[in-house]
């Protein structure tokens, strides 16, 4: 199993939408939102990567490339950790780990 180098930023999930699934369909972002139930605008932000994929929108996804939500809110999540954790990464680490008796 590869792994991935932790210095570098997963990949935001709108872009593989827009890298590799609509190209492989020849599908136009207006296409998709209407498939999706969606607007455009609100497409195009999720495949710019100023959008985050919401629950909502993974379940539309996942339906629509047919390998269903679950995949699409762990990418979205590591993109969301990933970016935090260089955010606040020193604060958090000066947090100590508790633990029960």
């Amino acid at each position: 199993m590869a792994t991935r180098d932790k210095k570098r930023p997963p990949v935001h999930p709108g872009e593989i939408l827009r890298e590799d699934i609509l190209p492989t369909l020849d599908m136009s972002v207006t296409e998709a939102a209407s498939i999706l139930g969606v607007s455009r605008q609100s497409l195009h932000r999720i495949l710019a990567g100023t959008a985050s994929i919401s629950p909502e929108m993974a379940l539309r996804v996942g339906k629509f490339c047919g390998n269903g939500p679950e995949s699409w809110i762990r990418m979205q999540a590591a993109y969301d950790l990933w970016h935090a954790e260089q955010k606040i990464g020193d604060e958090i680490a000066g947090i100590k780990t508790q633990r029960a008796a």
